[in-house]
């Protein structure tokens, strides 16, 4: 193999990894995209006993989101639906193609009466300027 994308990409945390015991949102972190032109989360569910567990996605142009919108279909690869995670040790993706700067990624957690761990981390690819430091 003569090419990797390591260096093509910047990951960050989308939501930050722990214990969700009830059905509720999970709210994520708040992502800068500027400087890159794609944005993919991965949801990632751990140790699970029930739920199910499903990435929301929120986007605008106030770094604290103070404008947020839900994105149009048209603003994702994949759907919301398509993200739901309800089994252990699975991870499912969702990509955003929208043009606004700031993107959070949230989990919502249905169905739950003791729960799972579950996170996500966001790459951001596509650099304006690279290679991306390690």
């Amino acid at each position: 193999m003569q090419f990797d994308s390591a260096q093509g990409m910047a990951v960050t945390t989308a939501v930050n990894t722990g214990a969700i015991s009830t059905s509720t949102t999970t709210a994520g972190v708040i992502i800068d995209t500027q400087g890159y032109n794609s944005l993919t989360a991965v949801l990632n569910v751990g140790a699970r006993t029930d739920g199910t567990y499903t990435l929301s996605v929120e986007h605008g142009d106030a770094a604290n989101l103070s404008d947020t919108s839900t994105p149009d279909a048209t603003d994702l690869v994949g759907t919301t639906a398509g993200s739901a995670v309800a089994t252990a040790q699975s991870q499912k993706k969702l990509g955003y193609v929208g043009n606004k700067r700031y993107v959070r990624f949230n989990i919502v957690s249905t169905g739950v009466t003791s729960g799972a761990t579950a996170g996500a981390v966001a790459i951001l690819g596509r650099p304006s300027v690279g290679p991306i430091a390690q």
